[in-house]
């Protein structure tokens, strides 16, 4: 939908599909776009998070 060829990475279609729509605690994003640029995001911090996590053990 949104990917380029030379990426595996597909759009969130279930993530999307079940946010928490009408609790007021959570902004859900209609867009498919803005919610597609937000879950990039998240993931990037997602993995940077994690090699960070996993150096730091390898250093002890």
């Amino acid at each position: 939908m949104f990917s380029s060829p030379r990426t595996k990475i597909k759009f969130p279609l279930w993530q999307f599909l079940t946010q928490p729509v009408f609790d007021t605690r959570f902004k859900s994003v209609l867009n498919p776009r803005r919610f597609w640029y937000l879950h990039q995001i998240a993931l990037l911090e997602r993995c940077l998070a994690k090699e960070n996590t996993s150096k730091d053990s390898q250093r002890d």
